[in-house]
């Protein structure tokens, strides 16, 4: 007897396949790594011993103590990938893993399996901004909305001054950034480490998975620079919401072009320079009303 079945992808199936995709165009290699490790694994990324990412699945029958733990984290692997890349003399190492992690519930169920998405590199041309474009590429070719970056000092495993939250919705959904001095020779490594960890499902939430059609403008847009002066230590990103709110459905881009600081900036601030494009879904706009939204 013959016969045949149908057989598809599920969508987070699709979506991981999109991921893998995405990043390896990125520039970046894919490796697979154990989901359990050592207990040591949390004091060498400075975890402080009342954290709540320390509550872990005890293996019962472990082969040893360096695989005693399901991780809680995949910043350890990637780590412990990153060091054996760089003690063989790799020049550079960027790399990526969609990682199982398992977090521990009541003790009548079963742990609770999550997806990170987890980045990890060094070598010349990589970076915290490199890192960030990667993160933005990826937000961008899943079509993951209401994606916003904010400053993240308190995290110990990355430098202070180095480090962003990924915030989608307004909640957490990862972090990314330089590792810290202190952590980074735990491991060995005596290059600069960037890495970045991202939860799988919270990307998928806020992607938009069907698209729509938007007709091409009809009515020519208008750019307008704007210089801003303003503390030195005030996030760029925090101006860019604010012209957005008070310009409304007008402002159709906002792209970033210029940070100064020098004599003629005074101490503790920058100049930082935008080019803004207007454009009305109805309508011509006239000189007026592009300096009234300026203004605002």
């Amino acid at each position: 007897i013959r016969g045949s079945a149908e057989a598809s992808l599920t969508l987070p199936q699709k979506f991981e396949r999109r991921t893998g995709d995405v990043l390896v165009a990125c520039g970046l290699y894919e490796i697979s790594t154990y989901s359990f490790f050592s207990p040591k694994a949390y004091d060498r990324i400075g975890l402080p011993a009342d954290s709540p990412r320390r509550r872990s699945i005890t293996i019962r029958n472990p082969l040893g103590e360096d695989t005693s733990l399901m991780r809680t984290t995949a910043l350890p692997s990637m780590l412990d990938a990153l060091a054996r890349n760089y003690n063989s003399r790799n020049e550079k190492a960027p790399l990526f893993e969609i990682a199982t992690v398992y977090l521990p519930q009541e003790e009548d169920k079963l742990p609770l399996e999550k997806k990170k998405v987890m980045l990890g590199m060094y070598g010349e041309g990589y970076d915290f901004f490199r890192l960030k474009g990667m993160v933005e590429t990826l937000l961008r070719e899943l079509s993951v909305e209401d994606a916003e970056f904010a400053r993240q000092e308190d995290d110990p495993s990355f430098h202070p001054g180095r480090c962003a939250a990924l915030l989608l919705g307004g909640e957490k959904a990862g972090i990314l950034g330089e590792i810290h001095p202190d952590i980074r020779e735990n491991y060995g490594i005596g290059a600069r480490v960037y890495a970045a960890e991202l939860d799988f499902e919270a990307l998928l939430r806020h992607a938009v998975t069907e698209k729509s059609y938007h007709p091409l403008p009809k009515y020519p847009a208008v750019t307008r620079d704007l210089a801003l002066v303003c503390d030195a230590e005030m996030p760029v990103a925090e101006l860019q919401k604010a012209i957005q709110n008070a310009s409304g459905k007008l402002v159709k881009e906002i792209k970033l072009f210029d940070v100064y600081t020098g004599s003629s900036v005074p101490e503790g601030k920058k100049s930082v320079a935008y080019s803004i494009v207007l454009r009305s879904d109805e309508k011509t706009l006239t000189d007026e009303e592009c300096d009234n939204a300026v203004k605002k």
